[in-house]
């Protein structure tokens, strides 16, 4: 058993999930936090080096309350790494500006106020890492996603001014892009998803990439990322056509 420690937002499935109990079982102690309390419980009840904090990170005061509580049992925080997000294909289809609100204010400003709990702290340890889960679908807006596009591109570029400044204090800022992960929130698409992966796969190489490696971006699977990033320098025309004749199926509202 080591002695570090990894907070994780939403890990109470998916991603998240799937990273706590992988670092659970490299001996990491683990502070898990998300919504659902029950699921939380369960996860921790199972590992006894997993510690449930549950949290909406909509709530920008409980973000810090939550990181005080946990500073205060562990003294110290390696790595915090914060993956909430949500995600409505059917409701992305039209233009539902309540919906449009939601995602950005859990998927954006939830991150955000995430950042600002532990923001002091690490500038002041002078020491860690401040990890963001944004997505491919950051790189260029694609069909239906506008909102969930929209909010991976603001926490992508966010992510990326913050290193400027927090690589001078010493602390290392990492950006994870995801491709296609069968998650509860992939399962609502009803369209095929190229490339497709599991929780444990992702887990792993967020792992690979916290730990044993040091590149800004941690990006997979790497297959699909990469045809990602050439679409993502492509000129507008050449683009747009061949996203359209690869998502015709997509039927709008």
């Amino acid at each position: 058993m080591t002695d570090k420690v990894i907070w994780i937002t939403g890990a109470s499935s998916g991603i998240g999930k799937a990273l706590a109990i992988k670092f659970a079982k490299e001996g990491w102690k683990v502070a898990i936090s998300a919504r659902r309390e029950n699921l939380l419980n369960e996860i921790a009840k199972i590992h006894s080096n997993i510690f449930s904090y549950p949290l909406d990170v909509t709530d920008s005061e409980k973000c810090k309350l939550v990181f005080n509580n946990i500073k205060e049992k562990f003294k110290s925080i390696d790595i915090s790494f914060f993956s909430t997000g949500i995600h409505d294909p059917k409701s992305e289809k039209s233009l539902d500006l309540d919906k449009v609100r939601q995602i950005m204010e859990v998927n954006f400003f939830g991150t955000v106020n995430s950042i600002n709990a532990v923001y002091k702290y690490y500038k002041e340890r002078k020491s860690g890492q401040i990890s963001i889960v944004s997505s491919v679908a950051g790189y260029r807006g694609l069909p239906a996603g506008g909102a969930y596009c929209a909010s991976k591109s603001a926490l992508t570029n966010f992510t990326e001014s913050l290193n400027f400044e927090m690589k001078r204090k010493n602390v290392r800022v990492t950006l994870v892009s995801p491709g296609f992960i069968k998650t509860p929130m992939t399962d609502q698409n009803d369209f095929p998803m190229p490339f497709i992966k599991s929780p444990e796969f992702a887990a792993e190489q967020i792992y690979q990439g916290l730990v044993k490696k040091n590149s800004f971006e941690i990006h997979f699977p790497k297959t699909f990322t990469i045809i990602m990033k050439i679409l993502q320098i492509l000129p507008n025309w050449i683009y747009f056509r061949l996203v359209e004749l690869r998502t015709r199926t997509i039927k709008y509202k």
